[in-house]
């Protein structure tokens, strides 16, 4: 199985990017640092001068890969719901029961995340934490629409797909597969972050009390429930 995933390519869908980093060593160098400096300036203060000079390279050259930093954001989001597909692919393979498909999605969901030696330039970790801050921007805009017919959110949408046909295999008369699952994807997200920022929002903390795979894994079930 080793051997198998290490010829695993993750894939963005084209109009996310001008030229494909993963093609080459500076294109890698973008992402990985990129993602250590939105993590630590966040988006708003992050800038491709910034990038450019902790990568010892020019704007022009990053602008060569991304037409702005909101590309490059909704790049990283894209790769982040690609890799989350690629290891629920894995970790399903061969597993007959639904209920245990589902509950496996759900914990890649939540956040059940260490760092993937398959992809070196990629600090899963740190993604992760900007996908909690940060990914409500990538499509919380005027542009979405337009980015949406574009692909930019392909790989969320085919991800949620999966997990919802899941769900339809435990109970077909389920009404809102769709909506069960992107609430879930979210609300991951949101957890984590009040966790940080907002406790008194949720029963989920910092110091190891509450789990957010344990309450999305109850939300889900008893919403499907017949």
């Amino acid at each position: 199985m080793k051997n198998l995933l290490a010829n695993i390519k993750i894939k963005v869908e084209e109009k996310v990017y001008l030229k494909d980093p993963e093609g080459s060593e500076k294109g890698r160098d973008i992402v990985k640092h990129g993602i250590l400096l939105i993590d630590e300036l966040g988006l708003e203060a992050f800038t491709f001068k910034k990038l450019a000079e902790r990568i010892n390279s020019t704007e022009a050259t990053i602008y060569r890969y991304f037409e702005s930093k909101h590309m490059l954001l909704s790049y990283l989001i894209s790769w982040y719901w690609n890799w989350l597909e690629y290891r629920l692919v894995f970790a399903i393979n061969n597993i007959s029961s639904p209920e245990e498909r589902l509950r496996i999605a759900i914990g890649i969901l939540s956040g059940r995340n260490e760092n993937d030696l398959e992809f070196e330039h990629i600090d899963e970790a740190t993604l992760q934490r900007i996908v909690v801050a940060e990914s409500a921007k990538a499509y919380l805009t005027k542009t979405v629409d337009a980015n949406n017919k574009e692909g930019f959110f392909l790989s969320y949408k085919r991800l949620c797909k999966r997990i919802a046909d899941i769900i339809l295999e435990i109970n077909p008369e389920y009404k809102y597969p769709a909506s069960l699952v992107s609430t879930i994807a979210e609300s991951a997200h949101y957890q984590k972050f009040f966790a940080l920022h907002l406790p008194s929002l949720t029963n989920i903390h910092q110091n190891g009390s509450g789990d957010p795979e344990d309450f999305l894994t109850h939300l889900a079930f008893k919403a499907i429930e017949k």
